[in-house]
């Protein structure tokens, strides 16, 4: 099951992903906590843990409370990030997300709110080839957009949540503080292109689509091969 709802000021897809009966995990929860928890209620799931494709804000901005409002109602979330994106949560959060802001001349905008949401340390990280917290989702490092970028995929289901890595037509910016350009490129000709063509692809932004038709009109995936 894939639920989707488009969260913040940047309309970030926020996924629901559940590979079981009654429990999901909630993908980039960049905000309206309040929402996404509506959401998960209506679809009667218990969610076990929030899974970050990476840490910009726009993708993290509810996790300290969706993480606190489902501890007060007896569960206890997991939250899970790469280890190269872990800068993005925790104390010092505020920093890393400050820099990113200021390379785009937003620190002073209401874009974000006029104060940074406290934001938990990570209680996972997320490793290549690792399993998602139970569910059949398996983590595909895809560095470039951020250091700690990564791919979210299900051989079984066919589905891949791509965070900032890959869009409908396009690819995420390489120009904030840890961005690589041809890190970008690497990931999506080694990581990307070779996953089944049918492969449906969610990303962090913009309608759906899927790896044939990246491959067939995306410019950079052509640029990639």
């Amino acid at each position: 099951m894939v639920e989707r709802v488009v969260v913040g000021a940047l309309k970030t897809n926020c996924y629901i992903y559940s590979s079981a009966k009654k429990e999901c995990v909630i993908i980039d929860p960049g905000g309206d906590p309040e929402g996404v928890a509506a959401r998960v209620d209506v679809l009667n799931m218990v969610p076990v843990g929030i899974v970050l494709t990476h840490g910009h804000l726009d993708h993290v901005a509810a996790v300290g409370l969706l993480k606190a409002s489902y501890a007060a109602r007896g569960y206890p979330l997991a939250v899970a990030i790469h280890a190269a994106d872990r800068k993005f949560l925790g104390s010092k959060a505020a920093d890393a997300h400050r820099t990113s802001l200021e390379s785009l001349d937003l620190i002073d905008s209401a874009i974000f709110g006029d104060e940074f949401p406290p934001l938990p340390k990570a209680d996972t990280v997320l490793v290549d080839g690792g399993r998602v917290l139970g569910m059949d989702l398996e983590v595909i490092e895809t560095p470039g957009h951020t250091a700690g970028s990564v791919c979210l995929w299900s051989s079984k289901e066919g589905v891949l949540f791509s965070g900032d890595t890959l869009f409908f037509d396009g690819v995420g910016r390489t120009d904030l503080p840890g961005g690589d350009d041809k890190k970008l490129r690497a990931s999506l000709q080694r990581r990307l292109m070779v996953l089944p063509p049918e492969t449906r692809v969610f990303p962090g932004h913009g309608p759906f689509t899927t790896i044939e038709r990246e491959k067939k009109t995306n410019p950079f995936m052509r640029e990639a091969r």
